[in-house]
């Protein structure tokens, strides 16, 4: 038997603390906050998005950063595996649009209770309002830790703090510091799911506009470095929703000032037929003001900064518009453009990007290859993965890696 330290009582601490203690091991979780999951709680606006229902096969494109790395963590507690586990622990599930895994209940507490029983049976002791400080080593070897309160000895400790993403929960970068007194290389945190600050005349007369089934593209001088399809939200900042929130992680790691946003409104059209379109309406609004003519083809918010864009005199005539001006409006209504100022605040992404190097770890047990008996699991790893509850399948599985492998 040996004694295993846990730090951090999130979705990868919790895994590891039941696979360590199933293994007979003796295990203790030190948790910074009063109670367990404290993340949980809020993930999929309080439902908690588990997993994706899919296979290794298709959820490894889903990862953003060091996909080769988590192969074999995928593989080995897989969705599937995850699913099945909680639901032999009590929690009935649901699967919904895009392979959404929620609780039946729609309670994201439902879940940390399931995880929290599974620890319990398996004999894991917890300390709660305990914060780590430090951990101790002899030589190269992990052999406890220092908290505000105690000092506990231990032949394993795991790593399980987070990022730096929603600080309230308790998520500070305690365990990027670890890394670092240990010596091990990280890689700079960055927001990953985040909203994208623009900048865009007018762009306030947008704020809480929906778009949906659009191609947002990034594009960095002439290359298109990152393109998805889907939902985009306005916002008092510039844009958010799941397809922006996706782009932010594929960005994150460039120079975001040389960044600007197209956003093809009709992506179902290609150019040819969405000018006839356009002809048809203006034939309909002939009549009409510009600002009167696109009422078919636009949500109200959105014309105006169209024609703003196309260089369109929104009191002009129907009658009265150029050719060329025409083709410069189907151009736009393909590709309305957004310049890019930053990415939002770290502390409001969903989930952080960067941590320890992933070179230090050992992808078989999430082990540091400097230090023996010393693991980092979770959102601590310089690896993320869009939304659509990968990044918590992520932390499951890492979890179940590390915890697993002390025996």
């Amino acid at each position: 038997m040996k004694k295993v330290i846990v730090i951090g009582a999130g979705a990868s601490g919790l895994m590891a603390a039941y696979s360590a203690a199933v293994n007979g091991n003796d295990v203790l979780v030190i948790e910074k906050n009063e109670k367990a999951g404290k993340k949980i709680y809020i993930t999929g606006k309080g439902r908690c998005n588990i997993t994706n229902d899919i296979s290794p096969e298709d959820f490894l494109p889903n990862v953003v950063s060091n996909r080769k790395f988590l192969t074999g963590a995928i593989y080995r507690f897989s969705p599937e595996r995850l699913m099945r586990f909680l639901e032999e622990g009590g929690l009935h599930l649901k699967t919904e649009r895009g392979g959404r895994v929620f609780p039946l209940s729609d309670k994201a507490s439902d879940v940390t209770a399931c995880l929290l029983r599974y620890c319990q049976n398996a004999g894991v002791d917890f300390h709660f309002n305990e914060r780590a400080e430090k951990i101790e080593f002899n030589d190269s070897t992990a052999s406890g830790i220092i908290t505000d309160k105690s000092r506990y000895s231990a032949d394993a400790v795991i790593v399980c703090t987070g990022g730096v993403s929603y600080p309230a929960t308790g998520s500070t970068g305690d365990g990027i510091r670890f890394a670092k007194e240990a010596g091990l290389k990280t890689v700079t945190l960055r927001p990953a799911l985040c909203g994208i600050a623009c900048r865009m005349s007018g762009l306030e007369d947008l704020q809480g506009l929906s778009l949906k089934n659009v191609r947002v593209s990034a594009y960095e001088e002439q290359k298109c470095v990152s393109s998805f399809f889907g939902e985009m939200l306005f916002t008092h900042f510039g844009v958010s929703g799941p397809a922006i929130l996706s782009m932010s992680s594929e960005i994150n790691r460039r120079d975001i000032k040389k960044i600007r946003l197209q956003i093809d409104l009709k992506p179902a059209l290609e150019p040819s037929v969405l000018d006839k379109r356009v002809l048809r309406d203006f034939e309909k609004y002939a009549n009409k003001q510009m600002r009167n003519a696109l009422v078919d083809l636009l949500p109200k918010k959105l014309i105006i900064p169209v024609l703003r864009q196309c260089g369109c005199d929104a009191e002009l005539p129907v009658h009265s518009l150029t050719k060329e001006k025409r083709e410069a409006l189907v151009q736009t209504l393909k590709g309305f453009t957004l310049q890019v100022v930053s990415l939002r605040p770290i502390e409001e992404g969903i989930v952080t990007a960067g941590g320890v190097d992933v070179a230090e770890i050992d992808p078989k047990t999430m082990r540091s290859k400097r230090h023996e008996g010393l693991y980092f699991c979770g959102e601590t790893l310089d690896v993320d993965a869009y939304t659509g509850g990968f990044n918590l399948q992520i932390a499951f599985s890492t979890g179940y890696a590390a915890g697993n492998s002390i025996r």
